[in-house]
């Protein structure tokens, strides 16, 4: 059974800092690129984060880039997202996917960015 289960999320004040973290099972977790989306009120899913197989590159999004680090531990079966300097705008349901010839999304965990 696939399974994707973020955990990290959580109130927080405008320029503090978080970590995602999202649990795989059920599935090579090291064959699949893994990525963060995100989804706030009212808005459509955005690419957040993107991580290859190994974690030898990596991709963001312009509203997150110098802010978000991406990382995975394939040991772990573990992707991460480090979010610092939050913004209000940052406020949303973020989601892990995994993508490799199938793909699996998380059930979301929220974040909340407020004073």
């Amino acid at each position: 059974q696939v399974q994707l289960v973020e955990s990290g999320g959580g109130l927080v004040q405008p320029g503090g800092s978080l970590r995602l973290s999202c649990a795989a099972s059920g599935f090579t977790f090291s064959n699949y690129a893994m990525s963060w989306y995100r989804q706030a009120p009212g808005k459509g899913r955005e690419l957040v984060a993107t991580i290859t197989t190994a974690g030898g590159s990596t991709n963001y999004a312009d509203s997150v880039k110098g802010r978000f680090t991406i990382s995975r531990d394939n040991a772990k079966n573990t992707v991460y997202l480090q979010m610092n300097s939050l913004k209000p705008e940052d406020t949303a349901v973020y989601y892990c996917y995994a993508r490799s010839y199938y793909t699996y999304w998380g059930q979301g965990t929220q974040v909340t960015v407020s004073s």
